[in-house]
């Protein structure tokens, strides 16, 4: 679908900005109802999001498919770390929400330009997929230490500055920063097999609710988000 080498496909980003600090304090609960993943040959996609604003048209090629996921699964297992589970807390990855939407794969939001999507912990960024979803791209990111670690998180959609696949990320880094235009962003847990937990679970449909999706909302709540239960 990309006329660039396979790697470089998945690897496109810029280095992001010098990182953010934060001063909220925040649980160290972890939500233990996280659904398992099982292995499901299933393209990634994402749901199609609320009407943001007044944006222009989704940002890249409408018609861009994303890679085989194979190659995404072979990307992802190249980088993981297979962390171990530590005592340590974990920051509200959202804190600049200036909306939050609604509960699907992930929980969906909207964040001033520019803000930062704040890595929740250490975490290392295993790949970017460019055309996830309308031309544009979502990140996968392993969290590094806390009761959750070893565990694959992503954001997608309306991001920019993505910082490149490879990269370790100190808590409190841009994971990535909020683009101009776009379809808001969906922040999730994912797996190794290329696909969101969500499909990898209950599977989805459009606008489904789903318990993957659940317990994001239920993880960043008890970071302090004020994500709501919707």
């Amino acid at each position: 679908m990309i006329a660039v080498p396979r790697r470089a496909a998945l690897l496109i980003a810029v280095l992001s900005l010098a990182g953010c600090g934060t001063s909220r304090a925040v649980s160290s609960t972890s939500v233990a109802a996280i659904p398992q993943g099982r292995p499901q040959a299933i393209e990634p996609a994402a749901g199609q999001q609320a009407t943001v604003g007044s944006p222009s048209d989704p940002v890249g090629d409408v018609n861009a498919h994303a890679p085989p996921l194979s190659e995404v699964r072979s990307e992802l297992r190249q980088e993981v770390v297979f962390a171990r589970v530590t005592s340590a807390t974990y920051i509200d990855p959202l804190q600049y929400v200036t909306v939050w939407e609604r509960t699907d794969q992930g929980v969906d939001a909207q964040l001033p330009v520019g803000a930062p999507i704040l890595a929740p912990c250490e975490v290392k960024v295993l790949a970017i997929i460019p055309n996830w979803y309308a031309g544009q791209p979502l990140v996968y990111f392993e969290l590094l230490n806390g009761p959750d670690a070893g565990k694959v998180q992503y954001v997608a959609e309306q991001i920019t500055d993505i910082a490149p696949a490879g990269t370790i990320l100190a808590q409190g880094q841009p994971v990535a920063r909020y683009a101009a235009t776009g379809t808001a962003i969906e922040y999730g847990w994912s797996t190794l097999n290329g696909i969101t937990l969500a499909r990898a679970t209950t599977g989805y449909e459009e606008g489904e609710v789903t318990p993957a999706g659940r317990s994001m909302r239920a993880w960043l709540n008890a970071l302090g988000a004020n994500a709501g239960s919707s």
